[in-house]
């Protein structure tokens, strides 16, 4: 006897009542694929147990009926809502895009989903807080949002498991995941030194955010500790218009500086346009301007920018990590990754005489002593 299993009529449940077709269940798919209705809990349960002959039926079952999995009324049953939250502030830094992009897909292959929560700059966590529990998120990633004690207070309460990404706090509590801020900003202070400027500025971010706090700190721990003095400092707030503004003053200034790193590519392209626009200046000869991330339009060629990469694919890849971590329930002890970068040459800042050479992407980096 045959163990394949046979279909069954179409339920009558399906059928038109006046005019609007019913949504089909799982027992309607079990009963037209001749299954069990586990089994086709099973073929839609990523990693489950399932025959090839099972899933073709109850698959075939399914595309004749239109039945999707309700995966809400599948997260009451399981406790489990498959779903990662990300807080952003400053969504219109390019940065960010293809870094969510990337997560969502290597995250899409464990099985998980991720809900965007956007907010302002500063805005009050709490109300939003409330809006991430309501969604039943299993996780929480902290992106560009700076974490404080009392917010991680707020997650610990409600029981939410939390990463930052791009940003850290001083908890050993809280798994993070950063860029190299210290060592980037460290080598774009050796770049500009070995390119014989004299005048350093730097347009930082928010006070409150950690990778700015960390760059700015690098950036002037060098420069002081090679003689050259502490560079001029400029808040920029890491919005376009905070930028402008303060590379407006900064150029204006009766000491222009002939060096000028941005805390980020966001801000170096704000600083980018104004040079060219409103003070004749170009970029890589008037003026060096060096960004930080590696933006995909940093390459573009109307900016051609110089800066300090954050390798996307090694972010994702640790912060997926990271997270699968977070969420096996081990108690594994929190950690704290940076992924480190390279300093990408091109145009936006004068070359030194050496160190410059060509890695596997073709890209020209700065290697001091190569």
């Amino acid at each position: 006897m045959s163990s394949t299993p046979r279909p069954l009529p179409l339920p009558a449940a399906l059928a038109n009542d006046g005019g609007r077709q019913q949504a089909a269940t799982a027992i309607d798919v079990a009963r037209l694929a001749g299954v069990s209705q586990s089994a086709v809990s099973r073929t839609f349960t990523k990693g489950a147990s399932v025959s090839k002959t099972t899933r073709a039926a109850v698959m075939a079952a399914a595309a004749q009926l239109g039945y999707r999995p309700n995966l809400i009324a599948r997260s009451l049953i399981t406790g489990r809502s498959n779903i990662v939250g990300v807080v952003m502030a400053h969504f219109d830094n390019q940065f960010f895009p293809p870094l969510l992009q990337a997560l969502s897909f290597e995250l899409g292959k464990l099985g998980y989903h991720l809900l965007l929560f956007l907010i302002p700059a500063g805005a009050d966590f709490e109300p939003v807080l409330d809006d991430i529990l309501r969604h039943r998120v299993e996780a929480l990633i902290m992106t560009s949002v700076a974490l404080s004690e009392s917010r991680a207070e707020l997650c610990r309460a409600a029981g939410l498991k939390v990463l930052q990404l791009n940003s850290r706090t001083d908890s050993p509590d809280i798994a993070s995941i950063t860029g190299d801020n210290a060592g980037g900003a460290a080598t774009i202070a050796a770049y500009l030194a070995a390119s014989q400027h004299r005048r350093y500025a730097m347009i930082t971010g928010m006070d409150d955010n950690s990778a700015s706090r960390d760059r700015e700190a690098a950036y002037t721990r060098w420069l002081e500790s090679h003689g050259l003095g502490a560079p001029t400092r400029i808040r920029g707030d890491y919005s376009l218009e905070g930028a402008a503004a303060a590379a407006r003053t900064l150029f204006s200034g009766t000491t222009r500086p002939d060096a000028v790193f941005c805390v980020n590519d966001h801000t170096a392209l704000a600083v980018l346009g104004v040079a060219r626009a409103e003070f004749g200046l170009e970029p890589g000869r008037d003026v060096s301007i060096i960004g930080f991330d590696d933006a995909p339009i940093a390459a573009w060629p109307e900016y051609r920018l110089t800066t300090y990469s954050q390798p996307l694919a090694a972010l994702v890849d640790a912060t997926t990590q990271a997270l699968a971590s977070l969420l096996d329930g081990t108690g594994a002890p929190a950690e704290q990754v940076v992924v480190t970068g390279q300093l990408v040459v091109r145009a936006s800042a004068r070359r030194p005489a050496t160190g410059i050479i060509r890695d596997g992407d073709g890209r020209e980096i700065w290697v001091p002593g190569s």
